[in-house]
């Protein structure tokens, strides 16, 4: 369990069947728990299917080289060069405005908008074909028009991307091989 300045309660199964909550810094141990029972299933399912990936991977001979640290360096300077220019298009096109734009290697995030209008993406959407990275900008801008993911925000995604369902399908099918690559 990691705690930190949060609002909400998630629960996460990275690649290894890894569970972990996050919680916020004062919710009390008991809620917490209440709401691990609530998802138990959910989590015993994700865990069975993350083990399964992994022992398929193994068994077809998939398990990939870990990624290098001058791997890392190449994609992060190559997304430097690319993204920026991509979003400043599609902050106009949108009709927004943002903060900073932050390359990082991440293990289970595209990209993520900050309230501040901070922009974070992973350096390994470089690895990925031009529109999945089109698609992973123009979602962490429609942020800045709606800070969740409701209707409203699929809308304004919808607006730019119109076919952005194939796209989030795209990266669930094939994400986990880029994003779960050993370093």
């Amino acid at each position: 369990m990691i705690r930190s300045k949060r609002k909400t309660l998630v629960i996460e199964v990275n690649a290894k069947g890894e569970v972990c909550v996050r919680a916020p810094l004062r919710m009390p141990i008991s809620q917490i728990n209440k709401f691990i029972g609530q998802k138990a299933d959910w989590i015993d399912d994700h865990v069975r299917k993350m083990k399964n990936k992994q022992k398929e991977r193994q068994e077809a001979g998939e398990e990939k080289m870990p990624i290098s640290e001058q791997e890392i360096k190449l994609l992060k300077t190559r997304a430097k060069r690319i993204i920026p220019g991509k979003v400043r298009s599609y902050a106009a096109l949108i009709g927004v405005t943002y903060g900073n734009i932050t390359i990082r290697m991440q293990k289970s995030r595209w990209g993520s908008c900050s309230a501040k209008g901070n922009l974070n993406f992973n350096c390994l959407l470089m690895k990925t074909p031009d529109e999945i990275i089109d698609y992973v900008i123009v979602h962490e801008l429609c942020h800045r028009k709606e800070m969740n993911h409701s209707p409203r925000f699929w809308a304004e995604v919808e607006k730019i991307i119109p076919d952005y369902k194939e796209k989030r399908k795209w990266l669930k099918d094939h994400g986990n091989e880029l994003m779960y690559r050993p370093i």
